[in-house]
């Protein structure tokens, strides 16, 4: 029974499946990338070098920048995954309850959410694995080319990486699915039905906590920091910018909803798309806190490192060598990829669930310019609500390095910063949002309503 159940959620929420492939595909790569530049930069790979080619290696600190790339990409590799496969799980509560009600019991359904995450993440990793390699591969010819690596340091292909990636993106998705089904499939088929329909109320028990912990930890950590020397403020920088992230993903629903009410309260006269828009996202916000939290990263992540380097220019001419400015840049365009598959996926998934209430719109008389329109201002608050809660996490995170290092705690952003980072988040958004709302329009309203 359980093989069954898989393979129909499968054929009906292809969508969301995909979506984790592409979510662990991604994390198995950068996952798989990391530990082979590792694995290149470690003590026993580097032993034949010459003394002044070791000690190249150790002045730049290569392979303390490799651990703490490997340490970001998998914390992001698993928030990415887990994220992305508990909105897929969330999505079939409908029929995992009516399963329920018919008999099936509760191990039957944790088993076949279990296989459908092996299915979507298992072909993910391997081929994560190898994209990987390829990945290394230009990483170890940039460091070489920005003078991070000596030439005749050359590149090792590990196998070691395969392990890693499987424990990342499928462990990862594996556990993410049980756990994401373990409540829901011990609760009563009547409580399950109802819970369906209306969505769970409430972060539980542990949740919640752990998320006031987590900012208030941040805040706590970060004010210590503005009282020490600028070296160890910006070690500590790192940190306080995780502490923040992780309290935004457990509060989510939290925090969403107030802010989105600031953003939409802006846009709430605009007309009745946009305020039937601002009436979605306000009134779903655990649903689409799932989309706007590694929005938040992303924008807190970008905003938090390129507001160093540009603060640094400014103030005293230059923004640190161009290898650490370069290394600097691609992890957090890796950090970006990451969010942005996670908040695109969750943003298709949601359009893709609602389908059934674009085609009626579309029966009661609502015309197809409207339905686009209410979507774009969806897309509008999504993209507003990350970037208020991503700033405040980004400013909060740099207070302390920029008040110890120049006195001043506002980073210096030139306006192109802030608008590419508008605009790539709207841009994201509208995409994610639009897309699938045109794919369900251009097929026949009723036929739609008929079929779901």
């Amino acid at each position: 029974m359980a093989t069954g159940l898989a393979r129909a959620a499968l054929r009906a929420h292809r969508p969301a499946f995909i979506g984790t492939s592409v979510a662990a595909l991604f994390a198995a790569t950068v996952v798989s990338a990391s530990t082979m530049m590792l694995g290149t930069t470690s003590t026993e790979s580097t032993e034949g070098l010459s003394a002044s080619a070791r000690r190249q290696i150790t002045e730049n600190g290569v392979g303390d920048m490799a651990i703490v790339l490997l340490i970001g990409s998998i914390y992001m590799s698993i928030f990415v995954v887990v994220s992305t496969m508990g909105t897929a799980v969330a999505q079939q509560h409908r029929e995992l309850a009516m399963v329920r009600s018919i008999g099936a019991k509760p191990r039957q359904i944790r088993r076949a959410v279990v296989l459908q995450a092996l299915a979507a993440s298992v072909p993910a990793a391997l081929a994560g694995f190898a994209l990987g390699g390829l990945g290394a591969r230009w990483w170890h010819a940039g460091m070489v080319s920005h003078g991070l690596l000596p030439a005749e340091a050359t590149f090792r292909f590990s196998w070691l990486a395969l392990p890693v990636c499987v424990g990342v993106a499928v462990v990862t998705t594996t556990l993410a699915a049980f756990f994401s089904a373990l409540r829901f499939s011990l609760l009563r088929p009547a409580r399950a039905l109802s819970e369906a329909a209306t969505g769970r109320q409430g972060l539980g028990m542990l949740r919640a906590p752990l998320g006031v912990i987590a900012v208030a930890g941040a805040c706590f950590v970060s004010v210590l920091l503005s009282k020490k020397p600028a070296a160890e403020a910006s070690e500590g920088a790192f940190l306080v910018l995780i502490m923040f992230c992780v309290g935004a993903g457990l509060l989510g629903p939290r925090i969403i909803g107030p802010a989105a009410w600031l953003v939409s309260a802006l846009i709430g006269r605009v007309g009745p798309s946009a305020r039937l828009a601002m009436l979605n996202v306000r009134s779903q916000p655990r649903r689409f806190s799932a989309a706007v939290v590694p929005l938040v990263l992303v924008v807190g992540f970008g905003l938090t490192k390129i507001g160093m380097h540009t603060t640094a220019q400014h103030h005293t001419g230059s923004a640190g060598s161009t290898g650490e400015v370069w290394l600097d840049y691609v992890g957090t365009g890796l950090y970006a990829g990451f969010a942005a598959i996670a908040a695109a996926n969750t943003l298709a998934m949601i359009s893709f669930e609602r389908r059934r209430d674009v085609a009626l719109l579309r029966v009661v008389g609502s015309q197809r310019a409207q339905v686009r329109a209410m979507a774009a201002w969806e897309a509008v608050v999504v993209a507003g609500t990350a970037l208020l809660l991503g700033g405040a996490i980004a400013l909060g995170t740099l207070a302390p390095i920029l008040s110890t290092a120049f006195g001043s705690a506002l980073p210096y952003l030139p306006w192109a910063v802030p608008t590419g980072v508008a605009a790539g988040t709207l841009l994201l958004t509208l995409l994610a949002t639009g897309l699938p709302v045109r794919a369900v329009m251009r097929r026949r309203a009723i036929s739609v309503v008929g079929a779901t």
